[in-house]
């Protein structure tokens, strides 16, 4: 039995509401069930020195947690003057995430940056990033076309991403922070709404994992990335 009493193919309660931040031209607060992560979307004209002249655009992300977004304080990264390898590693996995559906010749010479601030952790906090910047980032592109400062269709696909793993010896979906804790696998999945994978990231915690264990686990994420899939689109078409 999981600790919160759901099936082992069944996710959490998510939700994703659109124009949370009036100021941004995308915004968004994504719920996973008590992981609740606000993702912004800015447009700006000007580009890393290397990508200057090159004739396309960029995509990046920032990611950081608010100090009471976990069970005792954390303290600020900034106040400590650098950021973890955790957050390095989070914010580049979002950034990497949103690339891979994003056409940057066609989005033209001008960035978007993706900022993903955790308001409550309670698990997953960067596979609902990834999931709620995608939407911010649409945001931002519409707001961009409607202007026409695009050079044609800019975004190929969505992507989303979801946790998976191995939780009392059984192939779950969807960790929250108590599965997480206790897992003996633990699972990262980015996927395409078409059903293409951008990044797995998997670690044995305890028991090294077999085969039918990762394929399990494949199977599930499949299922979650087509769930979220539908609720990103719902939410764009509200």
């Amino acid at each position: 039995m999981r600790p919160s009493g759901r099936a082992p193919d069944q996710m959490r309660a998510v939700t994703i509401e659109r124009n949370v931040a009036m100021k941004a031209e995308g915004s968004c607060l994504v719920v996973f069930g008590n992981t609740k992560v606000l993702c912004t979307a800015s447009v700006e004209t000007s580009l890393p020195g290397w990508l200057r002249g090159k004739g396309q655009g960029w995509v990046t992300a920032e990611y950081g947690m608010l100090p009471r977004a976990t069970g005792t304080r954390t303290r600020r990264e900034a106040t400590a003057g650098k950021q973890s390898g955790r957050t390095q590693e989070i914010q580049r996995l979002i950034g990497r995430s949103l690339r891979a559906v994003v056409d940057l010749v066609a989005l033209g010479e001008a960035q978007i940056t993706l900022d993903c601030d955790v308001l409550e952790a309670d698990g997953g906090t960067r596979t609902a990033a990834i999931t709620g910047a995608y939407i911010a980032l649409a945001d931002a592109i519409a707001w961009m076309e409607a202007r026409k400062l695009t050079k044609g269709k800019v975004l190929k696909d969505s992507v989303a991403a979801i946790s998976c793993g191995i939780y009392r010896g059984a192939p779950v979906l969807d960790l929250d922070y108590l599965e997480d804790v206790e897992a003996e696998t633990d699972a990262n999945f980015v996927m395409t709404g078409s059903g293409k994978f951008v990044e797995i990231q998997g670690t044995a915690e305890g028991a090294p994992f077999d085969r039918a264990e990762l394929d399990a686990l494949m199977s599930l994420a499949g299922k979650g990335i087509a769930e979220l899939s539908v609720i990103q689109q719902a939410a764009l078409d509200a």
